[in-house]
C-alpha cells in the first residue's frame, strides 16, 4: 500500500495518530493480560511504523518534484 494523494495522506495521518494514542493507552494500562498486551502492542507498533514509513515516502516524493 502506498499513499497516492493528499486525501490519503490526511487519512493516514489520522489513522497514525489514533494508533499512537491506542498504543500509549495500552502501554499505561497494566490490567490487561501481559501476553495479550505485549502482542497487541507489537502489532500496533508494526502498523505505526508502516504508516510512518508511508507518510515519509510520500512526503519525500513531493520534495523530489
Amino acid at each position: 500500500m502506498s499513499i497516492e494523494n493528499e486525501t490519503e495522506l490526511l487519512n493516514t495521518r489520522v489513522k497514525l495518530r489514533e494508533l499512537q494514542e491506542r498504543y500509549e493507552v495500552l502501554r499505561l494500562d497494566q490490567s490487561e493480560d501481559p501476553r495479550v498486551r505485549q502482542l497487541t502492542m507489537l502489532s500496533l507498533k508494526r502498523l505505526i511504523n508502516q504508516l510512518t514509513e508511508e507518510v515519509t515516502r510520500y512526503e519525500s516524493s513531493l520534495h523530489r518534484v
